[in-house]
């Protein structure tokens, strides 16, 4: 783990939607969610003129960082900026090779296959959006004649004009595609046209987000068909957990927050009586603890990810980010820059930005430490429920003379360049299954100084592909420091996991497939 202080340095809908009009009793303006749901458009210049790709997208997040729409919008519009913000990542949550994909529109050179359940694409901006806001989802099951409100920006009679449409619905039921269907009233002429892929569909008693708007029935009967926001809830988690933590906190049963804190303070070690201090015997649930600790810590050894970072301080919006492919290398973290990184690096360069923490090994060296650390005191403290699944918690405890707790501050100050490394004394929270594999794992160093309270929290999931044996991977990693009131932070996220000793090639980030479930 280290730190730095550095100076600062001087759309296009779907062939179905292209096909297909339905009329609606009903379009109406609709103001009061014209800073929820927002148009989407590119500009392609071509010999014979201008062309012009529409789409709608929805914020996602409350301020409006993330924006939504369709998989199949992402993939028919090369979108980099949206309202003038710069695009820094894409997230899409199908793909041709996703279970259950179909081709649906594209060209026959180049058929866009991918699932209809899952037609989401996200796009994470560099900076919120100003004046835009995200609204509440709902996970609760619809039903029949349910009465719903679609909002869309649907094509224009003058491009590029388009104008926020509202329509009138009534939940008619779910697809075999996974989809779900409304049925509409024609009405004065207004129909859902190209560019509306990626609008919302919104309960019209509750206001909250039920659906993404994806497309219209094939046979031009006046029915829409919407991506379930579970599909969305499932995504999210994946890609971006610590987003999932706000918008759908109880959604993902399988995972562990990473957001979530520590349940108990930390625990004082208790002198034994009638021992000598080198003869205290371990209770059997900590030797298997230990024992699953070092055989996750030697497994990892043999894994290869893509490490994303997200640096920030406070309650602000992240300040850089950055991607890195992440092995161990003989014990030790090797990086290289994804995806056309050729050279190897020891570490993670620092961002430009005035104060960073950068997350060192925690997510492999916990469970070697818990594994094969014996100066490590380990206790086990009551168990807890967390989102409905019983956890075994686990204490650890470590003095500076012990050595495996380390922490390496570098400070640079042009021309000058100092690093300095100390022992600290540190302790800790894990989590584990019945079965004692660790499911989330906490370290707090106790620093003197100007910097202190550094902390860190990785959280685990399971990686389960056909024909394989299902592994335990890291899946999320958090660190910050402080410095006085001053907090900084650094969030880590894995994705596209392999063993390097496999013939096999690492996938685009885009695709969620090989994401621990």
């Amino acid at each position: 783990m280290s730190l730095q202080k550095v100076l600062s340095l001087p759309i296009l809908c779907s062939s179905l939607f292209l096909a297909q009009m339905a009329s609606l009793n009903s379009a109406v303006f609709a103001q009061d969610l014209s800073k929820t749901v927002l148009p989407i458009a590119q500009l392609k210049l071509q010999v014979a003129g201008a062309e012009f790709k529409f789409a709608t997208g929805f914020c996602i997040s409350e301020d409006c960082r993330f924006v939504g729409t369709n998989y199949h919008v992402a993939m028919m519009a090369q979108l980099r900026k949206i309202k003038g913000d710069k695009v820094i990542h894409r997230y899409l949550a199908t793909g041709p090779d996703d279970d259950g994909a179909t081709i649906n529109g594209g060209s026959s050179a180049n058929p866009l296959k991918y699932n209809h359940g899952r037609d989401i694409a996200i796009y994470e901006l560099r900076y919120p959006l100003p004046h835009y806001h995200g609204i509440p989802f709902s996970l609760n099951d619809l039903q029949l004649g349910q009465e719903v409100d679609i909002y869309a920006y649907p094509r224009g009679s003058i491009n590029p004009i388009r104008s926020l449409l509202k329509f009138r619905g009534a939940f008619k039921g779910e697809t075999t595609g996974g989809l779900l269907a409304f049925d509409y009233s024609p009405s004065n002429g207004k129909s859902i046209r190209p560019g509306s892929s990626g609008g919302l569909v919104v309960d019209s008693k509750s206001e909250q987000i039920v659906g993404i708007l994806s497309g219209v029935a094939r046979e031009g009967e006046p029915v829409a068909m919407a991506v379930p926001i579970e599909s969305l809830a499932n995504f999210v988690s994946k890609v971006e957990p610590w987003l999932a933590q706000s918008l759908f906190p109880s959604a993902n049963k399988e995972t562990i927050s990473p957001a979530s804190a520590d349940l108990y303070p930390k625990f004082v070690l208790m002198p034994a009586v009638g021992l000598p201090q080198n003869r205290r015997d371990e209770p059997a649930d900590v030797e298997r603890l230990r024992e699953n600790a070092q055989r996750q810590a030697d497994r990892m050894r043999n894994l290869v990810a893509v490490q994303s970072f997200a640096w920030g301080s406070g309650e602000k919006a992240p300040a850089a980010f950055a991607e890195y492919e992440v092995k161990i290398l003989e014990g030790f973290q090797r990086f290289r820059e994804y995806p056309d990184g050729k050279k190897e690096l020891q570490n993670v360069p620092f961002p430009p930005v005035n104060t960073v923490v950068v997350p060192g090994g925690e997510w492999s060296e916990l469970p070697q430490m818990l594994g094969n650390a014996r100066e490590v005191k380990i206790r086990q403290a009551p168990g807890a429920v967390v989102n409905g699944n019983r956890i075994k918690v686990f204490q650890f405890l470590a003095k500076s003379e012990d050595g495996v707790c380390v922490f390496k501050s570098v400070r640079e100050k042009l021309p000058f360049y100092r690093s300095r490394v100390v022992d600290a004394p540190c302790y800790g929270e894990v989590w584990t299954d019945e079965s004692f594999n660790i499911l989330r794992a906490s370290e707090h160093l106790e620093l003197s100084g100007e910097w202190n309270a550094y902390e860190s929290v990785v959280t685990y999931g399971w990686l389960r592909r056909d024909g394989e044996p299902a592994w335990l991977i890291p899946r999320t990693i958090f660190t910050q420091i402080r410095n006085g009131k001053k907090v900084y932070w650094c969030r880590g996220l894995f994705t596209n996991y392999r063993i390097f000793d496999a013939q096999a090639k690492i996938i685009a980030g885009e695709y969620v497939q090989n994401l621990p479930q």
